[in-house]
């Protein structure tokens, strides 16, 4: 089978290789991926910044936001069933967190995590996956299935903020999401599904991103962030770039009692920042500011309810490109109009 397979740590080692075809064992599925988004992580990995081969090996087959069809069944799933793929795995440990299903809080960093860290990912013809670790997609989502696993990324974020914003005396009412790309966009979703006033920053002026945002009844705003955050004055604000500016201006000039939460990562940059009048902001006014990162498996299946309450037109606006698996590669390559690149496995 084929399998698009990389070298973690050494740039330019990505390939189409050809590997055996995966045995499942007990309590494992067999499964056919259909679609494979790509992101930020898969980037870094083939630009040799990030990413750890299974033990013994040199190449890491890549791949994590899966949507699949099963092929040889079990634990409940049938085959021609639609699943998505969780991506982290506990530690064997395990700690605290892990050991009651929470492995996206792991408190010892002993995880591992499919196409990402010592465990092969789904970027092949046919992949095994753990029972345990898949999610039932419903039929009527399709390939926006593949959505699932960016999708889970926001709906941790938003249990994370709406379990802070229960200490608050009064309500919630206006969210700035800064980044329009997929996590942003989804952010912006989930946000106007909670009935929210939801407001958008972006660098791109015209195209599918201030289209999908105002398709949300959001307002979608460029400029600069200070500005923006002082004309909006939210009461939480979702950061998704880790772009160190907008990090920055993400945690000032909002709402008493604001949250703020942080679920970008960006290469190590300086900055100059008043971190004492920062300081003052956050106590004074009463601020949260957190991160978030992965998801676990109540997060998943809070992405699908929200998929599935999604206008799939609205849904459609966010794969903008599809790859062959024979010309993966080029899915890295991201273009200005690019929000989410999908490897399309039926594809040729």
């Amino acid at each position: 089978m084929r399998a698009m397979t990389v070298i973690p740590g050494r740039p330019d080692s990505a390939e189409l290789s050809e590997l055996p075809n995966p045995q499942p064992k007990d309590g494992e599925l067999l499964v056919e991926p259909l679609c494979l988004g790509v992101c930020g992580t898969d980037r870094e990995i083939i630009e040799g910044g990030h990413g750890e081969p299974p033990p013994g090996r040199e190449r890491l087959v890549l791949g994590h936001e899966l949507l699949a069809r099963v092929k040889q069944g079990g634990a409940g799933f049938e085959p021609g069933q639609l699943v998505a793929a969780i991506v982290r795995r506990p530690d064997p440990v395990p700690c605290a967190c892990c050991a009651q299903g929470e492995w996206d809080m792991c408190r010892n960093g002993q995880y591992t995590e499919r196409g990402i860290k010592a465990l092969d990912g789904y970027g092949a013809e046919l992949v095994t996956l753990e029972a345990d670790f898949a999610v039932p997609i419903p039929d009527e989502l399709g390939t926006f299935g593949v959505l699932t696993e960016p999708s889970s990324i926001l709906a941790k974020a938003w249990e994370q903020i709406e379990r802070i914003s229960r200490r608050a005396c009064s309500a919630h009412e206006r969210v700035l999401v800064t980044g329009g790309g997929p996590i942003g966009l989804l952010a912006a979703l989930m946000g106007a599904q909670r009935g929210f006033e939801v407001h958008v920053l972006d660098r791109a002026t015209e195209g599918v991103k201030p289209e999908a945002v105002q398709a949300l009844g959001a307002r979608y705003h460029v400029g600069d962030v200070t500005e923006v955050a002082k004309q909006v004055e939210p009461d939480i604000v979702v950061e998704c770039t880790g772009v160190a500016e907008l990090v920055a201006g993400a945690m000032q000039h909002t709402a008493p009692g604001a949250i703020v939460c942080l679920t970008g990562v960006a290469p190590s940059r300086t900055l100059s920042v008043d971190v004492g009048a920062l300081n003052n902001e956050l106590v004074l006014e009463n601020d949260v500011v957190f991160g978030s990162v992965n998801a676990n498996r109540r997060h998943f299946e809070q992405a699908v309810r929200a998929l599935r309450e999604a206008e799939p037109d609205w849904l459609r606006r966010l794969i903008t490109r599809t790859v062959p698996l024979d010309r993966w590669p080029e899915a890295l390559e991201k273009g200005d109009d690019d929000i989410k690149v999908v490897v399309d496995f039926a594809q040729h």
